[in-house]
């Protein structure tokens, strides 16, 4: 389910024009996924919640497994969807901005982890709707993509948002009354798992005596230690293509600092 990347793709200005049109993507879906939440919020909120009770998730009952679907665009009250909202903005859009494909993906898998987990473990007779499960699961996911895809800026990303929005923690364990932490700990462990298995999958180094690490005279990696060398003799030899710091020089060039 990971992606596979060419290391030239996304350096230099093409790359950062790649990179403004996933993020403007990544808008428009997000305001459209948060404007159906809404609409559905409003029809739920004229039938006195039917809705909610009709498709929330009840543990341990099979004609209700479906409604795992469902309860993530389901409130209870106005209160409830205001305070999902802005998290699920946030979040969501940080989720998406690399590739709205691998959004959709992510979306789903954290909808079937923070459902089942209530589906599951949840005490009897509890209807449990909201999008918590999936702020949690965009948060889990936004906090550990970087370290996963070995990605800069995602990684930067990850540790402010860890920082600033930590106390979301709180809610994902027991003793909070009145809220599911078990659909917040399931959509959590959806978001950490998401990012490792739709992780970007980079391709393997080339194998040892390939053309470009020829150690003969006429290769780019001997010719570096003559007296008419200049400044490529006093660098050292150049970074493979496929090593570690390529990676970081790739988004210092998307950030226009290279």
């Amino acid at each position: 389910m990971g992606e596979r990347v060419q290391e030239s793709a996304g350096t230099g200005p093409g790359g950062a024009d790649l990179m403004v049109a996933e993020a403007r993507k990544a808008f428009f879906v997000m305001f459209a996924l948060l404007a159906a939440v809404w609409l559905v919020q409003l029809a739920n909120w004229q039938g006195d919640y039917a809705l909610s009770r009709d498709h929330g998730v009840v543990p341990g009952e099979l004609g209700r497994l479906p409604d795992v679907l469902a309860a993530p665009f389901l409130h209870w009250s106005w209160a409830h969807i205001e305070s999902n909202s802005g998290p699920l903005f946030v979040f969501g859009f940080l989720a998406a901005y690399r590739g709205v494909a691998r959004f959709a993906g992510l979306t789903l898998l954290v909808t079937l982890t923070s459902g089942l987990a209530v589906w599951l473990f949840e005490r009897g007779g509890v209807d449990t709707v909201g999008a918590s499960g999936l702020v949690f699961g965009y948060f889990g996911y936004v906090v550990v993509r970087g370290l996963f895809d070995r990605h800069l800026v995602d990684t930067l990303v990850g540790v402010v948002m860890a920082a600033s929005f930590a106390y979301l923690l709180t809610v994902a364990v027991p003793g909070t009354p009145g809220v599911s932490w078990l659909g917040h700990l399931g959509g959590l462990a959806g978001g950490v798992l998401g990012a490792w298995v739709l992780r970007t999958r980079r391709p393997r180094a080339a194998a040892a005596g390939g053309s470009d690490r020829s150690g003969g005279s006429g290769g780019s990696e001997g010719g570096t230690t003559g007296p008419g060398a200049g400044p490529a003799g006093r660098s050292g030899p150049p970074a493979r293509a496929d090593g570690p710091r390529a990676d970081l020089y790739k988004e210092l060039g998307d950030l226009g600092l290279l």
